[in-house]
């Protein structure tokens, strides 16, 4: 039988040295690249960081970004809290599979994850001669970065809902015993 060890049994210098490797790690991936990135944008002073702002490439992205957040985020919600409800609510069959879709964008690289859309929509992709045939450009453009988008962060929702929806209906299974 293992005996459970106290998180304090480690000398004082194996604590501290850990910790200080996780700051380190902290401080060198996250912090210094964050501090690099404000430093880069003031340093010709703040009123020339305020007429980037201001150029119309910037203010594309801006537009762009606010679009992809009033798409994304809705559809999210959505999708995200009907699958977490079904599957948290429901047994059918199929369950496991989308589960397992659910996962999907969490368990593939980006990268394959954007070969795959460009398989799908692109010029020569599966759906890009009848995409051409009818005018509609969805790689390269706005509909990409939001399908993308919603792609990539829709397991999140859904993963967040799970262990919340299960707790409440045990909670609710609980009071009406």
């Amino acid at each position: 039988r293992a005996e459970l060890v106290s998180p304090r049994a480690e000398s004082a210098p194996v604590r501290f040295l850990l910790i200080g490797l996780a700051l380190g790690y902290m401080l060198l991936f996250l912090f210094l690249p964050l501090v690099c990135v404000f430093l880069n944008a003031f340093a010709q002073g703040f009123a020339a960081y305020l007429r980037a702002l201001q150029e119309p490439d910037a203010l594309a992205a801006m537009r762009l970004t606010l679009l992809t957040a009033l798409v994304a985020v809705p559809l999210n919600l959505l999708f995200g809290l009907a699958a977490a409800w079904a599957l948290t609510r429901f047994e059918f069959r199929g369950k496991n599979v989308l589960l397992t879709l659910i996962d999907l964008p969490l368990s593939v690289s980006p990268v394959i994850a954007g070969l795959i859309f460009v398989l799908l929509f692109g010029l020569e992709g599966v759906f890009g001669p009848w995409l051409r045939s009818h005018h509609i450009k969805i790689i390269f453009a706005p509909p990409a970065i939001i399908l993308v988008t919603i792609f990539i962060t829709l397991p999140i929702v859904a993963r967040e809902l799970i262990p919340l929806m299960k707790a409440l209906g045990t909670d609710e299974e609980e009071a009406a015993m």
